[in-house]
């Protein structure tokens, strides 16, 4: 750069000077953590449970007033493993008297539902059903 006059001998010169300021300005913001390591903090801040319920589902044990304890949880989660250990993508999951859908690729339950509400326990769309 010429400092007499400010200008640029070439847009290489100008590009430089601008991205290495913005480089250096962003390590610094970020204490000079990589990616990888705020990647890594991220994903090792509350380690979410093995399945989650779809708002669907969430709407479905509410308003049917089903209410899992911690144990039914962790049924439940148990059977969605197996499901995926024998290669399921939707499965039935049933623990005591309650019935869930899970897509088990995603980790998510789809719906949930009581024994007495499933009618005829005719269940679709599904291949596969763990029993625990």
């Amino acid at each position: 750069m010429n400092k007499i006059s400010n200008q640029f001998s070439s847009i290489e010169q100008v590009t430089d000077q601008y991205l290495k300021q913005n480089s250096q300005g962003m390590a610094a913001m970020e204490g000079e953590l990589s990616f990888g390591d705020i990647l890594k903090q991220k994903q090792s801040v509350g380690e979410s449970p093995v399945l989650r319920f779809s708002k669907h589902a969430s709407m479905r044990l509410q308003s049917r007033n089903i209410e899992l304890s911690t144990e039914q949880k962790e049924r439940l989660e148990t059977g969605a493993e197996k499901a995926e250990a024998k290669g399921m993508k939707e499965s039935l999951v049933i623990v005591d008297s309650y019935s869930f859908i899970v897509n088990v690729p995603n980790k998510t339950v789809v719906t949930a539902m009581d024994h007495t509400e499933s009618g005829e326990n005719v269940y679709t769309n599904i291949d596969g059903a763990v029993i625990i």
